[in-house]
C-alpha cells in the first residue's frame, strides 16, 4: 500500500519549521499570507526557518551583515565552474558538484559542532546565488560580475546575473518568489535531506542530497517546463486547441495540480499578481495572458488549479532568468528550508531507517550452477 502510494499522507517526523493544513502554508507558525502581505524580506525569511522567531532589527541586521561578508566565492571554485560549462551538464549537476566542492575547500567541514554548523550555513547560503549567477554568465561566455555586500540577497543576485542594477520591482519579485519556495513541510528533497542528517553527515552531503533530488523533474523541474509549454502555445496559435490535444493524448499539462494542496496552492496568487505586474505594458505581457487563458481553460475543463511553478515561470523569465536554470532558483530558495531542517533533525536526531514491505517470492532451494 505504502508503495503504491508513495508514502502518501505517512507522517515521517515532527517539525516546528513549517506546515500545510487545510491548503494553507505557514513558516514557524506564521501563515504565508501574513509574510507577503507585510512585505517580509527573505532574509527575515531565513532567519525565521532557522531560529523559529522573526529577528528584531539589530537580529536582521547582524544575520545580514553575516550573510553579505560570505557572497564571495574562491578563485578556485569559480575555476571549477568554468570547467563545468564548457562540458553541456545538466545546470542541477553543476549545482550540486559545486556545492559538494565548498565542502571540499572547508577545513571544517566534518566539524558538526553547533557553532562550526551555524558558520557553515550561512556560507551555503551565502554563496548559492554567486555560484548560480557565475554559471550563467560563464556558460554564455560572459564574464562574472563580483557580489555586491551592499546589496540585499535578492538585488544582489539579480545585480551579478544581468550586470545592471536591478529595479525595485524586480527585486520585489524575486524576493517575493525566494520566500514562496523556501519550505515546504517534508517535500522530496527537504526529506532527503534529513535522511542524509539523521546518519551524523557533514551538512554539505545534505544540501548536496537535496539537490541530487530536486534535479528529479518530478519534484524541481517543472516550472522550467512551464515555460517551454508558454512557449509552444504562443507558435502553435491556439491555446484551447494546443491544450485539448495535449488532454487528449494524456500529456500532463506542466504547472496544474499538486500533491497536498486539493483547492488552492496558496503561493500561486502571489506569483501571479508579480507576473501581472512585471509584464503589464511590455511586450512580456503576451506570457501572462497566455497564463490566464491556460490557467481558465484548465479550471473549466479538468478542474485543476495551478501550483506555485505555474506563474514562477513568467516571473523568471523576465526577471532575466534562463529556463534552463529556472531550477537552479528554486534550489536557491530552498537550500533555506533544507539548512533548517538539518539543522532540526541533528538537535534532536534519530536515525531515519524505515522497512520496507517485501513482496517477492520465499524459501527458495539454491541449486548448484551445473543444475540451473
Amino acid at each position: 500500500m505504502a508503495e503504491e502510494s508513495g508514502l502518501k499522507d505517512l507522517i515521517a517526523c515532527n517539525t516546528r519549521i513549517s506546515s500545510i493544513m487545510d491548503d494553507d502554508l505557514a513558516y514557524a507558525g506564521y501563515n504565508i499570507s501574513e509574510l507577503m502581505d507585510n512585505n517580509a524580506s527573505f532574509e527575515e525569511v531565513i532567519y525565521l526557518l532557522w531560529n523559529l522567531h522573526l529577528p528584531t532589527q539589530m537580529e536582521l541586521k547582524n544575520f545580514t551583515k553575516e550573510l553579505r561578508a560570505n557572497y564571495a566565492i574562491s578563485d578556485a571554485v569559480e575555476q571549477c565552474i568554468l570547467i563545468q560549462s564548457r562540458r553541456h551538464l545538466h545546470p542541477m549537476s553543476v549545482l550540486r558538484s559545486t556545492v559538494s566542492l565548498l565542502g571540499v575547500y572547508n577545513v571544517n567541514a566534518e566539524d558538526n559542532s553547533v557553532e562550526a554548523t551555524y558558520e557553515q550555513s550561512i556560507q551555503l547560503m551565502a554563496k548559492m546565488p554567486t555560484i548560480i549567477a557565475t554559471f550563467a554568465r560563464l556558460r554564455t561566455g560572459q564574464t562574472p560580475i563580483e557580489p555586491r555586500e551592499d546589496l540585499d540577497f535578492a538585488a544582489n543576485f539579480l545585480y551579478m546575473l544581468n550586470g545592471r542594477e536591478p529595479t525595485e520591482l524586480e527585486v520585489k519579485a524575486l524576493n517575493k518568489a525566494l520566500i514562496l519556495h523556501a519550505d515546504h513541510e517534508l517535500n522530496a528533497s527537504t526529506f532527503a535531506a534529513r535522511v542524509c542528517a539523521s546518519t551524523l553527515s557533514d551538512i554539505y552531503s545534505c544540501v548536496t542530497t537535496a539537490i541530487g533530488t530536486l534535479k528529479g523533474p518530478l519534484h524541481g523541474g517543472a516550472n522550467e517546463k512551464v515555460f517551454d509549454m508558454l512557449q509552444e502555445i504562443r507558435a502553435y496559435g491556439d491555446t484551447k486547441a494546443y491544450l485539448q490535444e495535449k488532454l487528449n493524448s494524456q500529456t500532463k499539462i506542466m504547472g496544474f495540480g499538486h500533491r497536498v494542496y486539493k483547492t488552492q496552492d496558496p503561493r500561486e496568487k502571489y506569483l501571479r499578481q508579480m507576473a501581472k505586474e512585471l509584464t503589464l505594458g511590455t511586450e512580456n505581457e503576451v506570457w501572462y495572458k497566455l497564463s490566464r487563458e491556460i490557467e481558465d481553460y484548465m479550471k473549466h475543463t479538468k478542474g485543476l488549479i495551478p501550483n506555485v511553478d505555474f506563474y514562477s515561470a513568467t516571473v523568471y523569465h523576465v526577471l532575466g532568468i534562463d529556463s534552463s536554470i529556472f531550477t537552479l532558483i528554486f534550489a536557491m530558495s530552498r537550500v533555506s528550508g533544507w539548512i533548517a531542517h538539518i539543522q532540526e533533525q541533528q538537535k534532536n536526531n534519530k536515525l531515519i531507517r524505515p522497512r520496507s514491505n517485501y513482496m517477492g517470492q520465499m524459501n527458495l532451494e539454491y541449486l548448484p550452477i551445473g543444475k540451473r
